[in-house]
C-alpha cells in the first residue's frame, strides 16, 4: 500500500522558487505577523461600513472607521501580548453593545437590519483590539462580507455598485494571503534577485486582474438571467402578539361598551331596533362608534388617553361612516354587507383592495398602540391598503371601515399602510357631477318631511354668497367642492355650540335634528354641525355621508407620537367627487375647515408640530403675536435663501457673487461670534470681586502665551511652575498675585490690590513674547 500523505503534502501546495512550507509540518504559529494581510482585512471592514452608510444614508463610518484603524494598530503592536485587561474590557463592551441592541430593537421591530448592522459594527470595533491570530482576522473578513450584504439589501441606487467592485478588488488578494497563512507557507526573498509581485505565481497583478474580470463577468451574466419580481418587497412593522379568534367571524357585529340604547343602559353589541330615545352619553366611550348613532343624547365624556399613534404625517384617524339619516341620528344601512380578509399564516400582513381614484397620492405608515379599551373598530387613515394586525382576519364594510374580530384591548399594537390622496382644490373643483348609480342609491337620502325646507334654506345661503362670502373670497360657487367649503364655513360662523352640554332640550319623537338646528335652536352640539352639513349637501344633490373618528390628538415632540384621547372623537362630513373619491369637510366651530392630511410641502412639519405643542400652553394673544412675528422672520429668511440659491443659476458672475456673499457672511458670523464671546468674558469679569477678576485675567493672559493652568493644579503649585517657564520678573509678579489670591480666598486677608494691579499693568507693557 502506498502512503499518500507525503505525496499529497507536496502535490497540493504551490511550492515554487520563492516559497517553502513550514519545516515541521505543524500548524501555523499562533501569532499572525503579516502586515499586508492585516491592512487588507482592515480595508475590507472599512469598505463594508462605508457601503452600509451609502446604502442606508447613515453615518456609521464617522466613528467606526477611526476606531477600527485604532483597534487594528493597537492589535498589531500588541499581538504577542496576553492582553488580559483588554480582553476583559472587550467582553464588558460587547455586553453593553448587546444590551443597547435589544433596547433599540424594541422600538424598531419594523426593520431590524440597521440595528443588526450597528451591533455588528460595534462588535467588530471591539474585536479589532484583540486580533493576534489569523483566525481572528478571518472573523473580520466575514463581518466585512456581512456588512456588504446588509448594504445590498438596503441599497436602492447604483451608488452601491462601486463599493461592491472595490470590495471584490480587495477581497481577492486578501483571500490569497489568508489561504497562504492557513497553509503555513512563508515567502522567501531570493539571494540574487529582488522579489516582486510579478514574479509571484499567485500574487501578481495579471493573475488578480484576470480573476477580477472573470468574477465580474460571471456575476453580471448570472444577474442578467435571474428572474426578478419588481413589485415584491419584504416589510415588517410593529404588531402585537398573535390573537386566536373563532372561525365564525363575519364582521357584522360591532362591539361598543359605550353604546346607549333607549336611554336605559348599554348592551355593547350594537344590535338596536332603531327606536333610540333621549338619554345620557357614556362618559368613557364615544357614542358614535356603532352601527347606529343616536344624536338625541346629552352629556360629555371624561377625558382619558385611548391611543398613542406614530405616523409619518398628522392625520384624522378614521373609524367608520354612516350613509342613512334617521331624523335624529344615523345608521349603517348595509351593516351586514361586509367582506372578510385573512392574512397568510407566516405573515401579519393583511392586504386590502384600494378604491379606484385618480390624482396624486402618498403612502403613509401609521402605528397604533391602544392604551384603553376600544370597540372592535380599527382606526386608520383613509384608504388603507395593508394592515399588520395581531388577529388573522379582519372585515371591511361598504363605507371602508375596518372591523376586528375582538375589541381593541389595552396594550394592542398594529400598523396600517394607507394610500392617502392629495387634496388638489383645482382638480376637485373641476370634478364632474355625474354620479354612478351606487352613489345615488345611498348618499342622496333625505327625509321627505324636511327635504324641501332644507333645500330652500341651502339655496338661499348660496344665493346670498356675494353678501355673506367669507373673507371677501373671489371664488365662485360653481362647483360641488366650493359649495361644500362655503357651507361648512357658513355653519361655523353663523351657528353656535351651547356652553352647557345639557343645555339643549331633547328632541321629541317626531322632531327632526336638522330642522331644529337650522330653524329653532340656531345651533347644536359639535356632531350636529356635521349632520346638518351632510343633509344640506344632499338636499342640493351633492353626495355626502357622516364619518366618525379621532382627530390627530396632541403631538408629543419628545416621543414623536400623537396622544389621542376619547374626547378627540367626533364626526364630520365626507363628500364624494367622481374619479377622486371621498374628501372630508369639518363644519364644527373652532376646528380646522379641512382636517389634517397630506400636504405638498412638509419640510418643517416636525418643527411646526413642536410649535403647536408649545403654543397650546400660551395665552391666545401671545400665540398670535409670536405667530405673526415668526411668520414674517421665517418668510424673509426663506426668500433671502431662495434669492441666494438663484445666483448660482445666473452663470459665472452669479456663482462668483454667491461665493463672495457666502464667504463674507461666514467671516462676519465668525467675527460676530468672537466679539460676542469677548463681551461675555468682559461682562463676567466685571461681576467678579476685584481680586478674583485680577487672578482670572492673569490666567487668561498666560493661557494665551502658551502656559495655561491645569484644573488639578493649586494656585501656589502653578506659581512655582511659572518660575521654570518665565523670566524672574514675570514669575515674581505671578507668584505675588497667586499668593495674594490664596490669602484673600482662603485666609480672609485683604490684598494690596492697587499695588498688584500696578505691577500687572507694567508687566503686560514690558513683556514681549
Amino acid at each position: 500500500m502506498f502512503k499518500l500523505s507525503r505525496i499529497n503534502q507536496v502535490a497540493l501546495l504551490p511550492i515554487g522558487r520563492y516559497w517553502r512550507q513550514n519545516d515541521r509540518g505543524s500548524a501555523p504559529t499562533d501569532v499572525e505577523n503579516a502586515l499586508s494581510l492585516r491592512l487588507l482585512v482592515l480595508a475590507l471592514v472599512i469598505v463594508g461600513v462605508v457601503a452600509t452608510d451609502i446604502a442606508s444614508e447613515t453615518q456609521f463610518s464617522l466613528w467606526a472607521v477611526p476606531l477600527s484603524i485604532l483597534g487594528a494598530t493597537w492589535s498589531y503592536y500588541h499581538r504577542r501580548s496576553a492582553n488580559i485587561p483588554v480582553k476583559f474590557c472587550i467582553a464588558i463592551g460587547m455586553l453593553i453593545a448587546l444590551g443597547a441592541f435589544f433596547g433599540r430593537l424594541l422600538g424598531e421591530l419594523h426593520d431590524t437590519r440597521l440595528a443588526l448592522a450597528e451591533l455588528l459594527i460595534q462588535l467588530q470595533i471591539l474585536h479589532s483590539f484583540d486580533t493576534p491570530r489569523r483566525k481572528s482576522l478571518g472573523y473580520s473578513i466575514v463581518i466585512g462580507l456581512i456588512l456588504l450584504g446588509v448594504a445590498a439589501t438596503l441599497s436602492q441606487t447604483l451608488a452601491f455598485a462601486p463599493m461592491l467592485l472595490l470590495f471584490l478588488a480587495i477581497a481577492l488578494p486578501t483571500l490569497v494571503l489568508n489561504y497562504r497563512s492557513q497553509l503555513g507557507i512563508q515567502k522567501l526573498k531570493p539571494k540574487n534577485k529582488k522579489f516582486s509581485l510579478q514574479s509571484s505565481p499567485i500574487l501578481n497583478l495579471k493573475f488578480l486582474s484576470l480573476n477580477f474580470l472573470i468574477i465580474v463577468g460571471l456575476g453580471l451574466a448570472i444577474f442578467a438571467v435571474l428572474p426578478r419580481f419588481p413589485g415584491y418587497q419584504l416589510r415588517s412593522f410593529p404588531v402585537s402578539a398573535p390573537i386566536n379568534v373563532d372561525d365564525d367571524f363575519t364582521g357584522q357585529t360591532i362591539i361598543n361598551p359605550g353604546y346607549v340604547r333607549e336611554g336605559r343602559g348599554n348592551d355593547g353589541t350594537g344590535s338596536g331596533d332603531g327606536e333610540d330615545q333621549n338619554g345620557q352619553l357614556d362618559n368613557n366611550f364615544y357614542y358614535g362608534f356603532n352601527s347606529q348613532m343616536n344624536q338625541n343624547l346629552r352629556g360629555e365624556m371624561t377625558p382619558k388617553v385611548v391611543m398613542r399613534v406614530r405616523s409619518q404625517i398628522e392625520g384624522f384617524w378614521r373609524v367608520l361612516a354612516f350613509d342613512h339619516y334617521t331624523g335624529q341620528g344615523w345608521e349603517i344601512s348595509r351593516n351586514d354587507d361586509v367582506t372578510t380578509h385573512r392574512r397568510a399564516p407566516w405573515s401579519y400582513q393583511i392586504r386590502l383592495p384600494l378604491p379606484i381614484f385618480i390624482g396624486r397620492s402618498r403612502e403613509i405608515v401609521q402605528t397604533y398602540t391602544v392604551v384603553s379599551d376600544l370597540p372592535n373598530l380599527i382606526p386608520a387613515m383613509a384608504h388603507p391598503k395593508e394592515v399588520y394586525y395581531p388577529a388573522p382576519i379582519i372585515a371591511v364594510d361598504q363605507e371602508n371601515g375596518l372591523r376586528s374580530p375582538v375589541g381593541l384591548s389595552e396594550g394592542m399594537t398594529y400598523t396600517v399602510v394607507s394610500q392617502v390622496p392629495y387634496r388638489d382644490r383645482t382638480l376637485l373643483g373641476e370634478a364632474s357631477t355625474r354620479y354612478p348609480p351606487h352613489i345615488r342609491d345611498h348618499y342622496f337620502q333625505v327625509p321627505p318631511e324636511i327635504k324641501e325646507k332644507v333645500r330652500q334654506r341651502t339655496e338661499e345661503i348660496i344665493n346670498n354668497y356675494n353678501q355673506e362670502r367669507v373673507a371677501n373670497s373671489a371664488k365662485t360657487l360653481d362647483s360641488a367642492y366650493e359649495i361644500s367649503l362655503y357651507l361648512a364655513q357658513y355653519l361655523k360662523q353663523n351657528y353656535s355650540v351651547p356652553d352647557n352640554p345639557l343645555g339643549l332640550p331633547f328632541l321629541s319623537e317626531d322632531e327632526d335634528l336638522v330642522e331644529a338646528f337650522l330653524f329653532k335652536n340656531n345651533g347644536g352640539y359639535p356632531d350636529h354641525f356635521s349632520t346638518v352639513l351632510t343633509i344640506m349637501l344632499r338636499s342640493i344633490d351633492i353626495p355626502a355621508r357622516l364619518m366618525a373618528g379621532f382627530s390627530a390628538g396632541q403631538f408629543n415632540p419628545f416621543t414623536g407620537m400623537y396622544v389621542v384621547r376619547n374626547t378627540d372623537a367626533y364626526a364630520m362630513t365626507e363628500v364624494y367627487f367622481p374619479r377622486y373619491g371621498w374628501f372630508a369637510f369639518d363644519p364644527i366651530p373652532n376646528n380646522p375647515l379641512i382636517p389634517p392630511s397630506v400636504e405638498d410641502i412638509e419640510t418643517f412639519s416636525v418643527l411646526r408640530q413642536f410649535w403647536q405643542w408649545v403654543a397650546g400652553w400660551l395665552p391666545s394673544p401671545v400665540t398670535g403675536f409670536l405667530n405673526t412675528l415668526f411668520g414674517k422672520i421665517f418668510t424673509w429668511l426663506i426668500r433671502s435663501f431662495m434669492r441666494f440659491l438663484a445666483l448660482f443659476s445666473q452663470g459665472w458672475l452669479g456663482v462668483v457673487t454667491g461665493l463672495i456673499i457666502a464667504t463674507s457672511t461666514a467671516f462676519l458670523g465668525w467675527l460676530t461670534w468672537g466679539q460676542w464671546r469677548q463681551w461675555l468674558k468682559r461682562r463676567w469679569l466685571k461681576k467678579l470681586p476685584p481680586m478674583e477678576s485680577l487672578y482670572q485675567q492673569m490666567l487668561e493672559w498666560l493661557a494665551q502665551k502658551g502656559l495655561g493652568k491645569h484644573p488639578a493644579q493649586t494656585p501656589l503649585e502653578y506659581a512655582n511652575i511659572s518660575h521654570q517657564h518665565h523670566p524672574p520678573a514675570t514669575a515674581q509678579v505671578i507668584d505675588e498675585i497667586c499668593q495674594a489670591y490664596v490669602g484673600w480666598r482662603y485666609g480672609g486677608h485683604t490684598p494690596n490690590l492697587n499695588g498688584l494691579q500696578e505691577k500687572w499693568r507694567e508687566l503686560k507693557k514690558k513683556t514681549k513674547y
